[in-house]
């Protein structure tokens, strides 16, 4: 099973409540498009206006046919400004739903930038379905804030004032009971708008979990199918759907409640209008024309607080998502301190000045555990893949194998990688090696000691240029979904299509050319699916040539290769090896014998160095190695 599984949903009173938002964090995501917004105010403002005279102009017209009255332009009045708010209406209609759709992309694409650029320990403590979720459906409740009422707050507030103060004129009695019943109905949303907050934030979180599993059940489909595994994830991932629709089916409920108290406000104003509306017209204290114009203004008044219920409604769904996005936003980037970590070693840097016989690569004195909340997401997985283990009657005993530990995995390892020299790593599974080659590529940095690029502390250089000098090629690397040729220039985007099949033969690769007719544009499937894994660890082996780095990092990059293959994979790095530095994390042994050094780790620290031969006299763990030919 994958090591980011899905923890099992947890008791519901255990649920612990999410990142939360407050109205403040979405202003700047509705400010980046205020001319917009501006101009949909203006028209709500001018629509609210067309809106309120058109009762006093059924007054006028009731008045006009009670005395007997032409009704000449007043009627041509009335129909004028009923189709000028329509058309303004309609226009702010599309207004909001433009910039809704457009707040959802600019949240989207500063969540996209922000996750891209989150450091490798984020990625190795969170899921990706996760992830997935917050670019997705957490940015689409944003949409909700705009075209639900919001944006046309203006408008709204203008119109339900215009209209109290209408009705205040009218008749100050009918208005204060009408205030009564409307103010009942203000209480209860705003005592159940916090309900709404605190549990669509829960369902987000619900659905980020749910789109963590299904990525993962689909990920990992045939290892799935070929364990007898299809009806206990289903069931996983069913139950995790569950959860999210008990949270939905809560919001339901509890909207169900905020949606009928217009409605209620509504026509409970309306029969105290009308009885006590009706009793005041027969006493002689206001005119039917009067009455009729107030029930119109009554209607005007209600109209925007419904609209506002609906906002806060919507508003309280977006700020729970909006949560979970800033949760992300609110993440360092992976270079956010390097200017400050660069300027505190540039004293430093600058006497000691590297010569130009200095190391490619130089580990002192190196320490390193892994940050509190990867050990926490890795052991969560661990006790996952125990638990699926047990429900499958299986031995779990090894299920933690993969779980990242919580003490120092490096623990002052010392060694030196001359230019131009072929170094291999070489060790028991967990003794470090991998690590050291992720601590060179700065996906973390080390917690002790410091590492030397070229006799400079690695950390002095930004890690684009620091990268750039590395090839590298990691355990299982992954195939993109895609062809060949957008495969080999992920890291080389300029590169020509005779460079690109010359580093596919060079590998061993031109079969894969050949056999089929669109050559570099040939598809290569999800994850690579129409590649052999042999093949599909020389593609990675090719994008990396590519670069053509000065120093390539090979994590046990002939471990899916046969013994044909993996002859003449060592051929060709060999042939590219000349004039360039090579660090290799080896699996066999005839990767390792003829290296210039041999770097022999185990349980994070340095047990040997040297040359085959040497080590095979003096170091035990070395030689029992070699003498079983399997060295990881």
């Amino acid at each position: 099973m994958s090591s980011t599984a899905t923890p099992r949903r947890r008791g519901r009173g255990a649920q612990p409540e999410g990142p939360r938002a407050t109205f403040r964090q979405l202003l700047p995501f509705l400010f980046e498009h205020k001319r917009t917004l501006i101009v949909v105010a203006v028209l709500s403002i001018v629509g609210a206006a067309t809106s309120l005279v058109q009762p006093l102009l059924v007054g006028q017209v009731i008045e006009a046919v009670q005395s007997g009255g032409t009704l000449g332009i007043l009627v041509w009045l009335l129909v004028g400004f009923v189709i000028v708010s329509s058309i303004i209406s309609g226009f702010q209609h599309y207004l909001l739903q433009r910039t809704g759709t457009a707040v959802v992309y600019s949240s989207r694409r500063k969540l996209i930038s922000r996750i891209l650029h989150l450091p490798i320990s984020e990625f190795d403590a969170r899921r990706t379905g996760d992830l997935v979720s917050r670019v997705g459906t957490d940015t689409t409740l944003l949409y909700a804030v705009l075209t639900q009422g919001l944006a046309d707050a203006v408008g709204s507030a203008v119109l339900f004032l215009g209209a109290l103060i209408a009705m205040l004129v009218i008749d100050p009695i009918l208005l204060l009971l009408i205030v009564i019943v409307i103010g009942v109905s203000v209480v209860t949303v705003v005592l159940l708008s916090g309900r709404i907050r605190t549990a669509s934030t829960q369902q987000q979180e619900k659905v980020g979990a749910l789109a963590s599993g299904v990525e993962r059940a689909i990920g990992s489909i045939r290892t799935v199918r070929a364990s007898g595994a299809t009806e206990r994830e289903t069931a996983a991932v069913s139950e995790l759907a569950s959860d999210a629709y008990g949270i939905g089916v809560r919001i339901a409920k509890i909207s169900s409640l905020v949606v009928p108290v217009s409605g209620i406000a509504l026509q409970l104003s309306l029969l105290v209008v009308l009885g006590v509306g009706g009793f005041r017209v027969a006493a002689g204290a206001i005119t039917i024309a009067s009455l009729i114009a107030f029930i119109m203004f009554l209607f005007l008044l209600v109209m925007p607080l419904a609209t506002t219920f609906g906002a806060i409604t919507s508003v309280n769904q977006a700020l729970g998502a909006l949560g979970r996005i800033q949760e992300v936003l609110d993440l360092p980037t992976e270079t956010q301190d390097d200017d400050r970590i660069a300027a505190s070693l540039r004293g430093e840097a600058a006497s000691d000045a590297a010569s130009g016989a200095a190391a490619a690569i130089e580990f002192r004195d190196v320490r390193f555990h892994y940050p509190a909340n990867v050990v926490a997401a890795r052991e969560a997985a661990a006790k996952e893949a125990r638990n699926l283990l047990a429900d499958a009657h299986v031995e779990a005993a090894d299920a933690d194998a993969s779980a990242v530990p919580d003490h120092e995995v490096l623990r002052g390892v010392s060694f030196t990688v001359p230019r131009g020299s072929r170094v291999a790593l070489v060790g028991p599974s967990g003794a470090g090696k991998s690590t050291i080659l992720s601590l060179i590529e700065r996906f973390y940095d080390p917690t002790g000691g410091s590492i030397r690029l070229h006799g400079h502390d690695a950390r002095t250089y930004p890690r684009d240029e620091l990268r750039a000098q590395f090839g590298y090629v990691e355990q299982d690397a992954p195939t993109l979904a895609g062809t060949l040729a957008e495969n080999l220039r992920l890291a080389a985007p300029d590169a020509s299509d005779a460079d690109c099949e010359r580093v596919l033969r060079a590998v061993n690769l031109g079969d894969v050319l050949e056999r089929n007719p669109l050559g570099l544009a040939a598809p290569v499937g999800e994850d690579g699916v129409m590649l052999s894994g042999g093949e599909r660890q020389r593609l990675a082996i090719a994008r990396a040539l590519l670069t053509n780095a000065p120093i390539l990092l090979l994590d046990e990059s002939t471990s899916s290769l046969d013994g044909v293959n993996e002859q003449r994979m060592r051929e060709a790095i060999d042939a590219v090896s000349t004039d360039r530095t090579l660090i290799v994390i080896a699996h066999r042994l005839s990767t390792v014998v003829d290296s210039d050094l041999i770097v022999v780790l185990q349980d994070g620290v340095v047990v040997g160095q040297g040359t085959h031969a040497e080590l095979v006299e003096s170091t035990p763990l070395y030689r029992d190695l070699a003498r079983h030919q399997l060295l990881a």
